[in-house]
């Protein structure tokens, strides 16, 4: 909801979304915004909370996420676009869903940006445990904030990161590091409640490893993503506004491919969400 007196957080301008209506029932429409450019089109991870938003917005929804994976099949264009969440099963406390985001092409026909699948379920009081724990690390305001050269893509300005340890390399010899780690603190900026939508957004906030391992930027992007959710709504409300230790690190670099996994963990050391994605690279 919005009026004269409140302005929406940069986030929740992004990822807003409008029921296309009752002849549409699984359609919501939404907008890019230019706060969140990257390279080509949109931050991927803005895209991917848009696609979990269509289904958390949805009437169907049936408990809250566990899984998302995004596939991410060609880049948004700058504009309107369509978010289809539709709910392929659902059972007694679990739901499958699929999600496309589309934009009309030159002939005005549907053409898919987006594939993306969701499982919701209703969570259960059952054994928890973590074998991941939160790495030894200085506190967030122990850390220096990142600071932003000029020129850079209108997304980063959207979170406060402070690098703990394989921050973005600041010369760009080329020659190969002994690994592609890194760790950080981060949360959005202006600070901002975190929910599961953001949450999925987060968990796309590492730069790409292939940089850190080469110290050479070359071209790279997010071709699918996935993310496990090990929250559930009432901790990540116990994790307000805080920041999270987000940590990533690649598995292996093959013929223009490489994968990495991620964790985040909030201040008190609960493990949030993990993610693992494959990226391309061009040499």
């Amino acid at each position: 909801m919005t009026d004269s007196c409140f302005t929406p957080h940069p986030f929740d301008a992004a990822i807003a979304l409008t029921p296309a209506g009752p002849q549409a029932p699984n359609d919501f429409l939404g907008a890019t915004q230019p706060a969140w450019q990257n390279m080509v089109g949109p931050f991927g991870g803005i895209t991917a909370a848009i696609a979990l938003n269509a289904v958390l917005q949805h009437p169907r929804l049936l408990g809250e996420p566990v899984s998302l994976t995004v596939n991410y099949a060609g880049a948004t264009a700058d504009g309107p676009f369509t978010a289809t969440a539709r709910p392929v099963r659902t059972n007694r406390s679990t739901q499958h869903w699929i999600v496309e985001i589309s934009q009309p092409d030159a002939d005005g026909q549907p053409q898919v940006c987006t594939t993306a699948t969701v499982f919701t379920a209703l969570r259960r009081e059952t054994f928890s445990a973590s074998d991941m724990p939160m790495p030894a690390v200085p506190a967030p305001e122990a850390v220096a904030r990142q600071p932003l050269p000029p020129g850079m893509v209108a997304w980063l300005q959207r979170y406060e990161m402070r690098p703990v340890s394989g921050g973005i390399p600041m010369q760009w010899e080329g020659q190969t590091h002994a690994h592609s780690q890194s760790r950080l603190w981060v949360r959005d900026a202006p600070p901002r409640a975190l929910d599961f939508a953001s949450l999925a957004a987060l968990s796309d906030i590492f730069f790409p490893r292939v940089w850190l391992r080469r110290a050479r930027r070359v071209p790279a992007g997010t071709v699918s993503m996935t993310v496990y959710f090990h929250a559930d709504g009432a901790m990540l409300a116990g994790s307000g506004s805080g920041h999270l230790l987000a940590q990533a690190q690649a598995q292996a670099f093959h013929q223009g491919y490489f994968d990495q996994t991620g964790q985040l963990w909030n201040e008190a050391g609960q493990l949030l969400a993990t993610t693992h994605q494959v990226v391309y690279f061009k040499e």
